[in-house]
């Protein structure tokens, strides 16, 4: 391939990947050709896709962005993965498909510039909570306390409330409120 060609392809890439802050490496050779269309197909129903990327001109393009630290895994055949709502749901989605395809084989990741290594480290970035999941535990823990002076606040009515109600019922029914030492 000449000079000038890898060059545009590099522009490609830091084109279509330049403004990405989290992405997943894998390495989708030995599958079949139906299992890879449904992979692609699937992901792809979920805003997920997947370009194959020449190594060497990915590396190029990822050089001083958020991707860079995918430089360590570029070795073989790769494929980007990228899109949908969070790289959490993606490496959930192949953790799963994964099960499914044996020889799909996850390389690395990346979410804010941590790298995450190899299939293990795919796997535990699909434990991670997404970004709405993250917002809805802060929003939990901040209203917890709220929560617990509101019931501590109201509490003692709620118990006065009630002596005042079993009063009325027994004064209603006529029988004798005995005071209480």
């Amino acid at each position: 391939m000449s000079k000038s060609v890898k060059n545009m392809i590099s522009e490609e890439y830091k084109q279509r990947f330049g403004d990405l802050t989290e992405a997943l490496l894998i390495d989708v050779r030995g599958i079949e050709a139906n299992e890879n269309n449904e992979l692609r197909q699937s992901l792809h129903a979920h805003g997920v896709r997947i370009t194959v990327i020449r190594n060497s001109l990915a590396r190029t393009a990822f050089a001083d962005t958020s991707l860079e630290p995918l430089d360590a895994a570029l070795e073989g055949p790769s494929a980007l993965c990228y899109g949908g709502e969070s790289v959490v749901d993606v490496a959930r989605m192949l953790v799963d498909w994964s099960k499914k395809i044996k020889s799909l084989e996850m390389k690395a990741a990346v979410l804010d510039g941590e790298f995450f290594e190899g299939p293990a480290g795919v796997k535990k970035l699909s434990t991670f909570p997404t970004k709405d999941e993250a917002q809805a535990k802060v929003v939990q823990l901040l209203l917890a306390p709220a929560s617990n002076i509101v019931g501590a606040a109201t509490g003692p009515g709620s118990a006065l409330l009630g002596i005042i109600k079993e009063v009325q019922e027994r004064l209603e029914e006529g029988k004798t409120i005995e005071a209480v030492a």
